[in-house]
């Protein structure tokens, strides 16, 4: 269901499940009833949404635009004053013509005009040079002032595609026999899951076997024969009924499930070789440009369609502030709505699933590698498909802002600097005078100055952070009182009585919600207010009789 939810590995489905069109079945056999077409199905839905939240995105007025509105009919009543005050004081008509003149030629807009088109061509030329393509002006502009960046998790944050992360043996047993014994099996799947194994062998230049009496269970596992010994791969409850599980190699399982990770057992003849883990494993840039951000000011949520658990363990890995997961595509449009009311919010995506969100948004991002949809919605595309470019194209919008904030600001200085002197407001002190013709003069090299200045953007330097300014974090995430998740790690829990007491002890503790307790693990997980100290939630615990070893802050998470 990647198309619509973003989660990368396949999920089960169970007579009388719902299932969507451009989802794609694995394996099997699909009877379905059609309960909504054309206009009502989910992909119709995602396109509506993208049209319309397109059609009530309002542009942004440009400064310079709303300055010339004012500027001009201001520069010619004060032309036509001067022309008047001479003729008052008794000069002559050419003279005082030539005050006038001297006015126009010398506070010709040229400069203001030429201050947000240059910086922006500039700017726009810069980030092309880099893989950053900003579709329009205001893109660029509104990029700078992002205060919430949300990253979509599957092809953004991480690969998008499982790979192997753990090789665990079995005693006894070496990585090779367990992962050769995994690709005469998995050879014959079409599963991602499986794809993941195949990849590693080709890269360690293991060769298949070929299996007999080939059987996949969807949603389980796969089993053969090898040799005439028997082979079976898969989820733990498909292994349990074919192999003597150890209770250390279910418990690693666990800890492995806790990371985000898939666990596949393998066994032959009933003996577990062992266990092979996948996962879609967090692009090495990622922790880093999630860092920048922060640096840069800028509050960091995760948004995915993931399950929760695989999305905290990302998250974690990945260090964002927040992480939202279990989202629909129209899910995903609501918060970013919702988080809109809070500050400026640029969207990360890739997929179909992200394309109303990324268009809700006020800078919609989409990664180059992505989908023809997400990339057209979006007002700003990442060719190289790097997270670490996100950084870098606010970091270049910055630049361009403050370019032209500059260019603004010395064309004002400059007409208020030149004005009077046209007019001849210091011909009576210091009879100073400027001729019609050096106000001309005057007026080209202001423009090339506003040029000059432009071009200083091709010097600089994307992706070095040092320079940095760091801005005011989001109203939300100044202002607002988040939870926070912990975890704790407990010794003492022996059974399910023992869960139900910590999770009791947790709880009594006013605004603390338990997610989850285990004896097995000896974890608990809780959500609590942003103020209750650690200190307080270990008192609890060991009030109820049970050791508290360790208490590690999560990102917040919402599903």
């Amino acid at each position: 269901e990647s198309a619509l939810t973003g989660e990368s590995v396949p999920v089960d489905k169970a007579p009388g499940d719902p299932v969507s069109a451009a989802t794609v079945n694995q394996s099997g056999f699909l009877v379905c009833e059609a309960t909504r077409v054309g206009e009502d199905t989910t992909l119709s839905q995602i396109i509506r949404m993208v049209g319309d939240a397109a059609a009530t995105k309002a542009p942004i007025a440009k400064i310079a635009d709303r300055v010339s509105g004012v500027f001009v009919p201001v520069v010619i009543g004060i032309s036509l004053i001067t022309l008047a005050v001479w003729l008052l004081e008794g000069q002559s008509a050419g003279y005082a013509l030539s005050r006038a003149i001297s006015v126009l030629v010398i506070s010709c807009p040229c400069a203001l005009g030429l201050a947000t088109p240059v910086a922006i061509m500039v700017g726009s030329g810069v980030g092309a040079r880099h893989g950053i393509l900003f579709k329009t002006a205001v893109s660029l502009e509104e990029a700078g002032r992002t205060q919430i960046a949300v990253l979509d998790k599957t092809g953004t944050i991480t690969s998008g595609t499982p790979k192997v992360t753990d090789l665990l043996p079995a005693e006894g047993c070496t990585e090779e026999q367990l992962l050769k014994a995994a690709l005469s099996l998995e050879q014959k799947s079409e599963h991602p899951l499986a794809k993941a194994v195949l990849s590693l062998a080709e890269e360690r230049g293991i060769a298949a076997e070929g299996v007999a009496d080939f059987r996949a269970v969807p949603g389980n596992g796969l089993s053969g024969f090898l040799d005439g010994s028997a082979l079976a791969g898969g989820n733990l409850n498909f292994l349990r009924e074919r192999a003597d599980l150890p209770e250390e190699a279910v418990r690693r399982a666990e800890q492995l499930s806790g990371q985000g990770k898939t666990p596949l057992f393998f066994s032959k003849d009933g003996r577990l070789l062992g266990i092979i883990a996948v996962a879609d494993v967090i692009r090495e840039d990622s922790p880093r440009a999630v860092k920048e951000l922060q640096d840069m000011g800028i509050r960091v949520v995760m948004l995915t369609g993931d399950n929760e658990r695989t999305a905290r363990a990302i998250g974690a890995q990945a260090g964002v502030d927040e992480v939202i997961a279990g989202v629909l595509p129209d899910g995903k449009e609501a918060v970013v709505g919702r988080l809109r009311k809070q500050g400026k919010v640029a969207m990360v995506g890739d997929g179909i699933n992200d394309a109303p969100a990324l268009t809700r948004a006020d800078t919609g991002i989409a990664v180059g590698a992505g989908t023809d949809v997400a990339i057209d919605a979006a007002d700003l595309v990442l060719m190289k498909s790097r997270l670490s470019d996100v950084p870098a194209a606010i970091r270049l919008s910055r630049a361009a802002l403050r370019n032209i904030h500059e260019n603004l600001f010395w064309a004002f200085v400059y007409n208020i600097i030149g004005i009077p002197l046209a007019a001849g407001c210091w011909i009576p002190l210091f009879g100073w005078t400027l001729s019609p013709m050096f106000g001309a003069a005057a007026m080209s090299l202001s423009s090339v100055c506003v040029v000059a200045n432009a071009l200083r953007l091709n010097l600089f330097k994307l992706y070095d952070p040092s320079r940095d300014r760091k801005r005011k974090k989001s109203p939300a995430a100044k202002g607002q009182e988040e939870p926070a998740a912990v975890t704790l790690q407990i010794q003492g829990m022996m059974c399910g009585h023992c869960e139900a007491a910590v999770k009791q002890a947790l709880e009594s503790l006013e605004g603390t919600e338990c997610l989850s307790v285990s004896h097995e693990t000896g974890t608990a997980a809780a959500k609590i207010p942003s103020g209750l100290r650690h200190s307080a939630l270990k008192k609890a615990v060991e009030k109820a009789g049970y050791k508290v070893l360790d208490i590690r802050r999560q990102p917040f998470t919402k599903s």
